[in-house]
């Protein structure tokens, strides 16, 4: 039998209570139950906010954890070489992770087996050649500029590099498994098992009597990352099994590139976005000031999680509507999509200014001196939130050259304001910088799209008013 919220209300809840609430109880039912694309997406958005709020949550508690053992200064060195191998894993697949979710739904709905075991098997290939050869590179490349770092960046980064193809094989099969919208299977390893286990190990390992440095945390998160990945690829290759029959590969690789390099660009300008403000505090400030400027980021991305959240929902759902030919729901899922997005966002990011300063003690006495850093990073992460996941919709339609044209502007402002800003303002001006930044960004894909689309994707745009076939002439 069905579970029905409605009818759980009316058995649970006295009677003039469960009247006022069987409105909001029988659309509770309906994105339960309903088949149509947007309740679809809608469900795998909530799964991957549901999943994205329990990582914040032991993401959360193990940055705080390794904050208060290892001191700002190590800690800072972990943050550093981390993202720094994050954003390497990432680039290594040249966007093939996002072209798999591009065409795996179009290829089932032409039911075309063989190119989607070409184009599975390749994400694979590729992205373990690739992460790998670059991870060699950057080894080399540490080891000739060794004199050139400071010392206490040099072990760690090679142990950084370590996790690099794991990094990127886990990329590929979030994108295998998005594809199919599932969703779990996408977002419970990288977002969830991983920093579990990664502060797991850690915690056994300062237990055994190793000193809680960056070089310690990041053994734990090598054996993490390879851990989580490993186990990610044994799950997600048993289902693609049970529904796509053996047989042979179709390699489509030049039309494959040629869609995947743009959506690299267009990634890879996005990822180093959301991370150059680290990455440049890194560069002209010392690991304690890393340290505080990351908690605080951390802190602001309770509420940004709720885009990663929706974006991670919707993409599969832009590619199957945009190949329905039906505009008039494709219009209408995309401003829903907008909505989504920003009310969460704006309640969840009022909610973090209340908090945030009791937040972030909880890091340490010193890390409440990024508190007034809030304030300013949250009118980037609101206006991104009020476009919604307007790139992945880009890209989903084919656009993904101007996107990427789009994020390279944006990182362009967000470097230069960083280089003029840092030395002037310290942390506060790597902040007023990546705000700037983001608001330029979410207004020109909001208007880029408006233009190649007709959509207005803007949360406070009035509904798309889209011709139907007897009104044109």
């Amino acid at each position: 039998m069905r579970f029905s919220a409605a009818t759980a209300a009316d058995r649970l809840l006295p009677e003039r209570f469960s009247l006022r609430l069987r409105p909001l109880m029988e659309r509770v039912d309906a994105l339960l139950t309903a088949s149509n694309p947007q309740a679809g997406a809608q469900r795998s958005s909530l799964a991957a906010f549901a999943i994205r709020l329990v990582s914040a949550a032991i993401a959360l508690v193990a940055q705080i954890v390794l904050a208060r053992w290892m001191g700002e200064f190590e800690y800072g060195i972990y943050v550093l070489v981390w993202i720094s191998a994050i954003i390497i894993g990432n680039l290594s697949c040249l966007g093939l992770h996002t072209t798999i979710i591009r065409y795996v739904p179009e290829y089932f709905e032409r039911n075309l087996y063989d190119e989607i075991r070409g184009i599975l098997w390749m994400g694979r290939v590729f992205g373990i050649i690739a992460s790998t050869l670059i991870a060699l590179l950057g080894a080399l490349g540490v080891f000739l500029f060794r004199d050139h770092l400071e010392n206490y960046y040099v072990m760690p980064f090679y142990l950084g590099l370590v996790c690099v193809p794991m990094i990127a094989l886990g990329d590929m099969l979030d994108g295998t498994a998005r594809s199919r919208s599932w969703v779990v299977t996408a977002l419970t390893p990288t977002y969830i098992a991983r920093p579990l286990f990664s502060l797991l190990f850690m915690i056994a390992a300062v237990l055994a009597g190793f000193a809680p440095t960056a070089v310690t945390a990041l053994f734990a998160a090598i054996l993490a990352t390879w851990v989580t990945t490993l186990g990610q690829f044994t799950i997600v290759r048993g289902s693609i099994s049970r529904i796509v029959p053996k047989g042979g590969r179709s390699l489509r690789l030049r039309e494959w590139f040629v869609v995947s390099v743009p959506i690299f660009l267009v990634e890879g300008f996005f990822f180093l976005l959301i991370n150059v403000d680290v990455l440049m505090v890194g560069h002209y400030m010392d690991p304690d000031h890393v340290a505080v400027y990351f908690a605080t980021v951390k802190i602001l991305a309770l509420a940004h999680f709720v885009y990663f959240a929706v974006k991670a929902g919707v993409a599969q759902r832009y590619s199957q509507l945009l190949h329905s030919g039906d505009r008039q729901r494709f219009a209408s899922f995309v401003s829903g999509s907008v909505r989504w997005t920003f009310w969460p966002t704006l309640g969840l990011g009022i909610v973090l200014l209340l908090l945030g300063q009791p937040m972030l003690s909880l890091f340490g006495s010193s890390f409440t001196q990024g508190y007034p850093l809030l304030f300013v990073l949250i009118i980037g992460v609101i206006a991104r939130a009020s476009v919604g996941p307007a790139e992945s919709l880009l890209n989903m339609s084919g656009n993904q050259n101007v996107c990427a044209a789009l994020y390279a502007v944006a990182l362009f402002i967000n470097v230069a304001l960083n280089m003029l800003l840092i030395p002037r303002f310290g942390l506060v001006g790597a902040a007023l910088a990546t705000a700037i930044a983001m608001v330029f960004e979410a207004s020109a894909l909001s208007l880029m799209v408006h233009r190649r689309l007709g959509i207005p994707m803007f949360v406070f745009a009035p509904a798309p008013r889209i011709h139907r076939p007897e009104e044109q002439y």
